[in-house]
């Protein structure tokens, strides 16, 4: 009998040790989630400042070491105060900015924002004059974070040449 109760507590030790290991991985599990979802709805929110024309709001959640890469076809932006500085001039040039149907994709560090985005050239823009064109582009926006849920980066797929050819904005000559 001693060695069946015996038996018996072995098998239940081992069980609970089992037991717990499975909690612990699906905690991590748990907050690996929590921390994706919590980084889309970071993403998002700066989405929709964006679309509000909300500077302040759309940088709040931006990481220190945060770099804007565009489209890849300029060089990386490091300077908060230039970028923002540019936002207001591109939301006073497009007042009416907006996205629309925005649906946004996270996994780990990453979340992708895809909407079609919408704006009417009013006034000038970095020397371009305004045309009065609009333009309508589907774009997705892509967002890394660190650890402490900040943006650490920026970037998109649409080129601006796209934008510039719908607005009517000459394109500068080709190097040759």
């Amino acid at each position: 009998m001693k060695k069946l109760i015996f038996g018996v507590a072995i098998a239940a030790l081992f069980l609970s040790a089992c037991n717990n290991k499975s909690a612990t991985t699906s905690s991590a599990a748990d907050s690996a989630a929590m921390m994706t979802a919590k980084n889309k709805q970071t993403a998002l929110n700066s989405e929709i400042a964006f679309s509000k024309g909300d500077v302040a709001a759309a940088f709040k959640d931006y990481s220190s070491d945060f770099v804007e890469y565009g489209d890849g076809t300029s060089k990386p932006k490091k300077n908060q105060d230039s970028l923002k500085i540019e936002t207001k001039e591109f939301f006073a040039a497009f007042p009416d900015f907006k996205g629309d149907k925005i649906h946004a994709v996270a996994e780990g560090d990453t979340v992708m924002i895809s909407g079609i985005w919408t704006g009417t050239f009013k006034k000038e823009y970095m020397k371009m004059k305004a045309t009065g064109k609009s333009f309508k582009v589907p774009d997705v926006d892509i967002y890394t974070f660190n650890k402490a849920g900040k943006i650490t980066s920026h970037s998109d797929i649409q080129s601006e040449a796209t934008f510039l050819y719908q607005l009517g904005v000459p394109m500068p000559p080709k190097k040759k």
